[in-house]
């Protein structure tokens, strides 16, 4: 005897009316978790690193783009990611400015030698000295 099982629209129809109305439920979950999610995401580094070996073995990343293609990808950036964007970079001020910060106190205090002529391939030394600066920053040594 077959399986019953919905049909895909009234299984998405389904998934989104619950999906909406559990906002609450959502935030009540995260509320006091994030301990737990540090120590468990800690925790399972050996498991996620095997598992992204494991999707590169398989090609997975690139076979994921193709699957979704072009059109899709587009579609979806334009309308969801078009909404979402100004509420996520609101969100992300204090975040960024943090994460800023230390790479332009950097900057401030890099000496540069001095500019020469236009044109005189010295100039692009004072480029390298702030690119090496701020990847020193980054990686360290």
């Amino acid at each position: 005897m077959a399986i019953k099982v919905k049909s895909g629209a009234d299984s998405a129809t389904r998934f989104v009316e619950q999906g909406a109305a559990a906002g609450g439920e959502y935030t009540a979950g995260v509320k006091g978790s994030g301990a737990d999610w540090e120590a468990n995401a800690a925790a399972a580094k050996e498991i996620y690193n095997a598992g992204v070996q494991e999707a590169i073995s398989r090609d997975a990343y690139a076979k994921g783009i193709r699957e979704a293609g072009a059109a899709h990808f587009e579609s979806k950036a334009s309308t969801v990611g078009a909404r979402r964007f100004p509420e996520g970079i609101r969100a992300a001020k204090s975040d960024y400015q943090e994460g800023v910060e230390p790479f332009l106190d950097v900057i401030r205090g890099i000496t540069q030698t001095p500019r020469r002529p236009r044109g005189d391939p010295g100039n692009y030394r004072r480029v390298e000295e702030i690119g090496m600066a701020l990847r020193r920053r980054k990686v360290g040594g």
